[in-house]
């Protein structure tokens, strides 16, 4: 009885797996008919995946990436020929054709039950996938149409997969990456930024920012990507590194200068600041900073100097006459101050006429500062404060009906 049994279960088994066989078999021919049958070949050969028998020969997986690239083929051909086409269809038929391609190059490459490796299907899938690397209107387009539908991660996927292709064992490093590698590294390193995937995008931009290829953009997004991560470090580097790089260009020094003055270190933002005036000197913006950073560490001749030659390099620059103003009122402050300590009514009321003569210098300047910046608030709130304090009834008056009116 037992013996019947188990001839049974293996006539059954073998029944099995002749089924799951002659589903390969079955996938294949509906791919390659003249009207190929692209459902019905993946429902055939979905079973054979599925099964234990069938899903550990290298033949059912080929036979699943050539319905793929058979469907990817018949679109292919309408591309050309400007007929119309679903373009997810034909990406997801080569994304699809390369991943199982990828497992059956895998199992062929498996010895037999003798030892010996008899790879029957390497060389067309190499050729394969060769073909959805060089052609443009396989993976690139693809990745290209869903980047421009803003499916960022579905777009980085496809890019990703291009990518990876020239390092797969079976290249044998014969792929050299060009100039249309590097745009996919590049839209890689943005679709990452656009789809909110930042150290993903930190990933791509580190790996791509020495490959020459729109070198100081990736510097500046690498620069903005890690500020995003508030990676302090690696952002500061970047900026070094890209000054370093591009010398000659200011993004990188500015970013740099920036970085130290809110930092509160400013003794390094005058460094780098000596720097930028070196290689710029008739630039008036970086002397006004300077006047500010003078200012800060208590150099009032210095910061005085600074917004002086400002406004010889540019007669514009409202913020160099509103910083000269700044330093004359904060004078005028210091002496407000220190009279009010004096104890002799007569010797306070003397002294208090020098701090109101004080403060009339700096009018000028916040008044200049005013004219060329109409729609600051700031210049002529400090003007109706010092208007109000010496007495000037009619300035007062009419700096109080603009600042009423903005």
């Amino acid at each position: 009885m037992k013996k019947i049994i188990l001839s049974l279960i293996l006539a059954t088994s073998f029944t099995f797996a002749f089924a799951q066989k002659s589903n390969v078999s079955k996938a294949k021919n509906k791919a390659l008919m003249d009207t190929p049958d692209f459902s019905g070949a993946r429902e055939a050969i979905k079973l054979a995946l599925q099964d234990s028998t069938t899903n550990k020969l290298a033949e059912t997986w080929y036979v699943a990436g050539l319905i793929g690239s058979k469907e990817n083929d018949i679109l292919y051909q309408k591309a050309m020929t400007n007929q119309t086409f679903d373009k997810d269809v034909k990406g997801k038929a080569v994304l699809e054709s390369y991943n199982y391609f990828l497992k059956a190059a895998e199992l062929d490459k498996l010895p037999d039950a003798k030892g010996k490796v008899k790879e029957k299907f390497s060389k067309e899938i190499k050729a394969k996938i060769l073909e959805y690397f060089k052609i443009q209107q396989n993976m690139i387009a693809y990745g290209a149409y869903l980047y421009e539908k803003k499916n960022y991660d579905a777009a980085v996927n496809v890019f990703e997969t291009y990518l990876g292709i020239p390092q797969l064992p079976m290249m044998n490093n014969e792929i050299k990456p060009d100039s249309t590698y590097r745009m996919i590294q590049y839209y890689t390193c943005i679709g990452s930024i656009n789809g909110g995937k930042h150290e993903k995008a930190i990933a791509h931009l580190e790996d791509l920012k020495d490959k020459n290829y729109e070198t100081m953009t990736v510097y500046q997004l690498l620069y903005e990507e890690y500020v995003k991560q508030k990676d302090t470090v690696n952002y500061v580097k970047t900026l070094k590194d890209g000054l370093q790089k591009f010398p000659s260009d200011g993004w990188f020094l500015q970013n740099l200068i920036n970085y130290y003055i809110y930092s509160g270190k400013t003794a390094d933002a005058l460094v780098y600041l000596k720097t930028a005036i070196d290689r710029e000197p008739n630039m008036a913006q970086y002397r006004y900073v300077k006047g500010n950073l003078d200012e800060s560490l208590g150099n009032i001749d210095e910061a005085l100097a600074s917004f002086d030659k400002a406004i010889q390099l540019d007669s514009t620059l409202a913020e160099a006459y509103g910083g000269k103003g700044r330093l004359y009122y904060n004078k005028a402050v210091k002496m407000s101050d220190e009279a009010n300590k004096i104890k002799d009514n007569k010797l306070y009321n003397a002294e208090m006429k020098k701090v109101d003569a004080a403060f009339k210098v700096s009018i000028p300047y916040f008044k200049k500062a005013a004219a060329l910046k109409p729609k600051e608030r700031e210049y002529k709130q400090t003007l109706k404060t010092l208007y109000y304090r010496l007495k000037m009834d009619a300035d007062f008056e009419a700096v109080k009906k603009e600042l009423d009116a903005m």
